[in-house]
């Protein structure tokens, strides 16, 4: 929006004569609770949703009786407001989060106006776990008469069952029917001998591929020839394999479209699966296996079809690396956590293409009995490699294998070891990667003393360590007490009778832990030396642009 756009947004929000369940004003002229934010957040965007509009407002500056502009110094500096997108995103259901922050500098004061999105559809929106809504003007939990209204906007509408009436089985390609009904004997071992009796029209239909003869989008999607696309357009139905070098520059690519059920074989077969050695614990003879098993990638390929928001218009990528494959469909990630499907282990209720769905579970394509996803990371962890990263955010799935080992050592202990979970290796498995875990998993993974360090700084516990060869890792995440630190600076002064800031980073830089950034190692630094001058140990006889320490004469 541009600014003549906000103020007129913004004198139209004012001249409502109460606020609505889509509208909050808060005077917030200093500060603003951040866990109060997430909740409005949650309640806003839920009651967008259910009042079919685009977005809900929350705006700081304002008093909420007469509207008046009352100005607000909430986070002043703009980075600070762009961060809250991170950190409100950390916080919701498939990482919603604003869709922009606004800042109005008007006469009369500074104005914030926060834009939510509406909850999409089939979602209600959580935030740290909770749903939130409006009842008038008061916060309240989303009750759950509305959290099913929302829900059940996912099961009212599926693209992938519309009829096309243009279209006949002359559009659909005669090798993919074939196919299909291979795979459908092999699915369905006890009906071959009946299958083989039956027309096309007739397997189409109890495959659920067709309705009564008609053709469906999921028909044109799965088995439609490739000048049929324009059945389905303005949507797509393509697959883009995209081969990268070690700078991201494209080396080669396909593009393939329908019929998406032979389009999968065509992608798997330009994936180069190389063969990948490592020497395994008592034996110099090297194992050899894939870097990715074979069902990993036609799985994540296939959800990618079965999951692909059609209405979005956008194509299926497979983009392969020397040691990575990156998978991405668009539309949100519907069962909201990936841990979740893990740990479940069980069918998803809700699916955005219900009825393509069940054709590619009867095509033998995906697994709608559940286990599919889980299946995928069981083989990474028989493998020793890294879990599958899942990134849920821009209104897409981005599902990352990894075709390498991190550390054989911490790697097999984590395999194999009987008293370690599933789930309890994926939470490891974020911290090796120096990625954020929750609250819950941070107390979890304490109290079995698997990890240490302060909140975002987390890395292995001493125990870990030990068993996997990890020590010289954790001392130098560990870092070393205080108490060393400050001996270090006064010898240094003392044999070199002063010493200046760069020498003091030189000394102690390398000593610090691993996982400080530059930022926090300049601070801890600079915060040891304030320690030993308000001490009196040191004094500063320079100045305080080029300090120069010496030992204080009272030391």
């Amino acid at each position: 929006m541009t600014t003549d756009e906000l103020k007129y947004t913004l004198e139209q929000l004012r001249s409502l004569t109460a606020e609505t369940e889509v509208l909050e004003f808060k005077e917030a002229k200093r500060t603003y609770d951040f866990s109060k934010l997430g909740k409005y957040f949650s309640a806003l965007s839920n009651e967008a949703n259910l009042k079919g509009k685009g977005y809900a407002w929350l705006v700081f500056g304002i008093e909420n009786k007469q509207h008046r502009i009352v100005s607000t110094q909430f986070h002043p500096h703009r980075k600070n407001l762009d961060s809250l997108k991170g950190e409100i995103a950390n916080k919701t259901t498939n990482r919603i989060t604003f869709i922009e922050i606004h800042e109005l500098d008007l006469p009369e004061g500074r104005v914030v106006m926060f834009q939510i999105p509406a909850a999409p559809k089939g979602f209600p929106i959580a935030f740290e776990g909770h749903y939130y809504g409006r009842d008038g003007e008061e916060l309240v939990p989303l009750n759950l008469e509305e959290i099913e209204r929302i829900r059940a906007q996912a099961t009212t509408e599926d693209w992938s069952v519309a009829i096309v009436p243009d279209a006949t089985i002359e559009d659909l390609e005669p090798e993919a029917i074939r196919v299909s009904r291979e795979n459908f004997k092999n699915k369905f071992s006890e009906k071959a001998d009946e299958v083989d009796g039956w027309s096309d029209i007739t397997f189409l239909n109890k495959a659920k591929i067709t309705i009564k003869g008609k053709i469906t989008r999921t028909a044109i999607v799965l088995l439609g020839k490739e000048e049929s696309e324009h059945f389905i357009s303005p949507s797509e139905a393509k697959i883009r394999w995209l081969l990268k070098d070690d700078n991201g520059m494209d080396k080669d690519y396909l593009i393939v479209g329908c019929p998406l059920l032979l389009a999968v074989d065509k992608v798997y077969a330009k994936i180069r699966n190389l063969k990948y050695r490592y020497l395994k614990e008592g034996t110099l003879f090297p194992d050899e296996v894939n870097q990715y098993e074979p069902y990993s990638i036609r799985e994540a390929i296939n959800n990618c079809i079965a999951h692909q928001d059609y209405t979005q218009h956008g194509r299926i990528n497979v983009i392969e690396m020397d040691d990575q494959l990156i998978f991405t469909n668009l539309g949100s990630f519907i069962p909201g956590s990936v841990e979740k499907v893990v740990k479940e282990d069980a069918p998803e209720e809700h699916y955005r293409n219900r009825f393509l769905a069940s054709a590619m579970f009867n095509l033998k394509m995906v697994d709608t009995a559940g286990g599919g996803i889980r299946k995928m990371f069981n083989y990474q962890r028989e493998r020793f490699f890294p879990m599958p990263d899942y990134d849920l955010v821009k209104g897409k799935v981005k599902v990352s294998i990894t075709g390498k080992i991190l550390d054989m050592k911490y790697a097999r202990l984590l395999a194999k070891n009987q008293d370690l979970t599933l789930e309890e290796i994926m939470m490891l498995d974020k911290v090796q990667k120096q990625k954020p875990i929750t609250a819950v998993e941070e107390k979890l993974l304490k109290d079995r003393k698997l990890i240490e360090g302060r909140k975002p700084n987390f890395y292995i516990s001493i125990k870990v360590a030990q068993k996997t060869g990890q020590k010289a890792a954790y001392s130098k995440n560990k870092g070393f007490d205080k108490g060393y630190y400050l001996d270090l600076i006064l010898k240094a002064i003392k044999e070199h009778k002063s010493v200046n800031r760069n020498d003091v980073d030189e000394l102690l830089w390398n000593k610090l832990p691993d996982w400080m950034t530059e930022k926090q190692r300049k601070t801890k630094i600079a915060n040891l030396l304030s320690e030993l001058r308000i001490n009196n140990r040191i004094n500063n006889a320079g100045s305080d642009t080029k300090p120069e320490w010496v030992i204080s004469k009272k030391s």
